[in-house]
């Protein structure tokens, strides 16, 4: 794994995502029926314009004790992280510590391409070592 690649050669391009208006009980169907755990919210021109993950059912919904009929955009992260598709592995990796999240958005041209979460680099690591052991 080559910590100074862009980080696109390591990101997920299938963004799955729900609207805003949708409640939180159909977004966590959505993350168990894919077996995710983050979505992004989009609006009606395809825009991202939030953030869901199973953080946030937890720390929003559950904790206060909201009900699962919540819509979306009342818990979604607003304040969107992301990074340019060209920024190094090491630099995101570096961001998101500091940061200490899990999932960062990637962008190109100013649009969500992608996202890179911690599972991206576990499998990542994973193919570089089996790569490492066959080549033995």
């Amino acid at each position: 794994m080559d910590e100074n690649a862009p980080i696109k050669v390591y990101m997920t391009k299938k963004l799955i995502g729900v609207r805003p208006e949708d409640s939180v009980q159909e977004a966590c169907k959505v993350m168990v029926e894919f077996d995710i755990g983050s979505l992004v919210v989009v609006d009606e021109n395809d825009s991202v314009v939030g953030f869901f993950t199973k953080s946030d059912v937890i720390r929003r919904v559950i904790v206060p004790g909201l009900p699962y009929t919540t819509p979306v955009k009342e818990i979604m992260t607003k304040e969107l992280i992301t990074v340019d598709a060209n920024t190094p592995l090491k630099e995101v990796l570096k961001i998101m510590a500091a940061k200490r999240i899990k999932h960062i958005l990637i962008k190109e041209e100013g649009k969500v391409v992608g996202i890179f979460t911690l599972s991206d680099l576990l499998e990542a690591s994973r193919r570089k070592l089996e790569t490492s052991i066959a080549a033995e």
